[in-house]
Formats: C-alpha cells, sequence, structure tokens
C-alpha cells in the first residue's frame, strides 16, 4: 500500500435498544467480565475501572485473527461508559473509534443508546459493516438478558 492509498473514513452512529432488565442488570452485563464473555468476546485483559483496558482476540477459525484493545475513560455506574478502542485485522489497524453507551431507565426496563464515532482505515472496514456488527452484538446481549431473567 503506497502513501496515495491511505484514506480515513469518518463517522458516528448512533443505535438504540430497550431492553426488558433494569439499568443495573445491563451495566453489569457491560461492566462483569464473565457476564460480557457470553455476548461479546471473551476478553484476555479486563480492568473495567477509569483508565482500565480491556483486549481480545478472536475470528473465524480460518482467519483472519481479530485483536481489540480498549482502554475506558469514564464510568458511571448504572449510567454511562465511555471507552476508545482500536480494531486490528491481523497485522492491520482497521479503525480507531470512541464508543459512550449510555443506560437509561424506560418503565421496568432500560434504553441502551450506543454511539460510535469513528475512523475506518484505508477501506479494511467500514461505517456500514461496524453498525450492522454492532447491531448483531447488541442483539446478542438482549438474548442474554432474556435467558438470564
Amino acid at each position: 500500500m503506497t502513501m496515495s492509498d491511505r484514506f480515513a473514513t469518518h463517522d458516528t452512529f448512533v443505535i438504540e435498544k430497550s431492553y426488558e432488565a433494569a439499568p443495573d442488570r445491563v451495566f453489569a452485563a457491560w461492566s462483569d467480565a464473565k457476564a460480557k464473555s457470553g455476548w461479546f468476546t471473551k476478553a484476555d485483559t479486563f480492568e473495567f475501572r477509569v483508565g482500565g483496558r480491556e483486549t481480545s482476540r478472536g475470528g473465524p477459525p480460518e482467519g483472519p485473527i481479530f485483536t481489540f484493545e480498549a482502554t475506558y475513560h469514564e464510568i458511571v455506574p448504572g449510567e454511562r461508559i465511555v471507552y476508545g478502542y482500536t480494531l486490528d485485522m491481523g497485522e492491520i489497524r482497521i479503525s480507531a473509534s470512541v464508543v459512550t453507551v449510555e443506560f437509561k431507565p424506560a418503565g421496568a426496563g432500560t434504553q441502551l443508546i450506543f454511539t460510535e464515532q469513528g475512523a475506518f482505515l484505508d477501506g479494511h472496514d467500514s461505517p456500514s459493516a461496524r453498525e450492522h456488527g454492532t447491531n448483531v452484538m447488541l442483539d446478542t446481549l438482549g438474548a442474554q438478558l432474556r435467558n438470564a431473567g
């Protein structure tokens, strides 16, 4: 890849989900390593605190391996999580993002608002593909909350 082939696509997407679980339960699904591994890739490192890191590696058996490396910037228990992360495909950095996850009471349940602001690099990933994958991941979270309820 030459210097002229490099480019960044910047985008923001917002996904809202409603869960029939209290905000503290939905927050716990993000803040507890065991609970999170039920709907997200099992973490190699999980330091859920401001300044803490979360790392994981995974992918399909035939490859490639994806590496997720996050740092937590703000945690308001039961209300909000802000983290920055990079995603690599093999040795290639495909994106860098900032994510805000908000947990709002909605009746007896929770409205989750997931906002990602990303730089998608050199055409290796796209905002639409990331938004689709995030929607699938948040639906998996919803299924886990239903099954655990």
